[in-house]
C-alpha cells in the first residue's frame, strides 16, 4: 500500500514486460497504395450486386415482420432465416463495395451468390410457381455474370494482380 494515496503498489513496467513481453515498436508506414480506376463493366457490375443487396434486405425485412406478427410454427427458425437473409444481404453491399474498388476478394463471394440466388430463382419461378418474383432475380443473375465475366472486368483484376 502506498502511505499518500492509500493505494495498493503497481508492479513496475519492467515487471511487466517480463511478465507480458514489451510493446512491440510501432511499425513503419504502409506506402500508398496506387489507386486501380474502376472500368465501367465492373461498377455497373458493382451497381447491380448494390440494387440486388438492397432488395434482399428489404426481403429480410419483410421476413422479420411476417415472424412477428405470424404465428410462427417454430420462432428460433424463423429468426435465424431471417439472420441469414440480412446476413446475405450484408456479404453482397460489402462485395459491392469491394467491386467498385476493384478488391481482389469481392469476385468469389458475388460469383458465389449469385449461382445460389439462381437456384433460389428458379426454383421460385417455376417449382413455386411465382414467375413475378423469379424471374426478375434470374435476370438480374444473368446481367451480374455477363458483366463479370466481360473482358474488361477480367483484365482489371489481372491488371490489379500485376502491380
Amino acid at each position: 500500500m502506498d502511505e499518500s494515496s492509500g493505494l495498493p503498489r503497481r508492479p513496475s513496467r519492467r515487471a511487466l514486460d517480463r511478465l507480458f513481453g514489451a510493446a512491440a515498436e510501432p511499425s513503419a508506414p504502409r506506402p500508398a497504395r496506387p489507386r486501380v480506376e474502376a472500368p465501367r463493366a465492373l461498377r455497373w457490375a458493382a451497381l447491380v450486386v448494390g440494387i440486388e443487396a438492397a432488395a434482399i434486405a428489404l426481403g429480410a425485412l419483410v421476413l422479420l415482420y411476417l415472424t412477428f406478427t405470424s404465428d410462427a410454427a417454430s420462432v428460433s427458425r424463423a429468426v435465424a432465416e431471417v439472420v441469414l437473409v440480412a446476413g446475405g444481404a450484408a456479404v453482397l453491399a460489402a462485395a459491392a463495395v469491394g467491386l467498385w474498388r476493384v478488391a481482389g476478394w469481392a469476385r468469389g463471394p458475388v460469383i458465389a451468390l449469385q449461382l445460389l440466388l439462381a437456384a433460389l430463382a428458379y426454383t421460385t419461378a417455376f417449382e413455386a410457381e411465382q414467375p413475378l418474383i423469379g424471374v426478375p432475380v434470374l435476370v438480374l443473375v444473368a446481367v451480374e455474370l455477363y458483366l463479370l465475366a466481360t473482358p474488361e472486368a477480367r483484365l482489371a483484376y489481372l491488371e490489379r494482380d500485376d502491380r
